[in-house]
């Protein structure tokens, strides 16, 4: 079983889910928008309730879809709720951000640079 963070293309839901849903619910989630990377194993899909205080993860190994859920037991996660993407892709220290209870968007983090160009 892979773990959590060894993925290479890790997908925020943005919108509401309904974290009664299964597998097979929450697939059909991702096909509505996603429907090439749902099956591909580097894709990681994160998906998040009303409370914000849980979420859960779908992602396909060779075999079959692994669903985890977790709860947090102090806090909230900020979870992107951008009407305009219903799936924002996110990188790695956005990943470590949004699990961390922070916002994927930081105004002040220092942005990564172009290579090539100096000035």
């Amino acid at each position: 079983m892979k773990k959590i963070g060894e993925h290479s293309k890790i997908y925020a839901v943005c919108d509401k889910t309904d974290m009664r849903k299964g597998i097979d619910g929450l697939a059909a989630v991702v096909s509505e928008h996603k429907a090439d990377e749902l099956f591909d194993d580097e894709s990681l899909f994160l998906f998040c309730g009303r409370k914000k205080d849980r979420y859960k993860a779908l992602y396909w190994e060779k075999d079959g879809f692994t669903l985890l859920y977790k709860r947090i037991e102090h806090g909230k996660l900020q979870w992107p709720r951008k009407v305009e993407e219903a799936i924002e892709e996110l990188n790695e220290q956005q990943y470590r951000w949004l699990l961390e209870g922070l916002s994927i968007f930081q105004p002040k983090a220092v942005k990564e640079a172009e290579a090539g160009y100096m000035f």
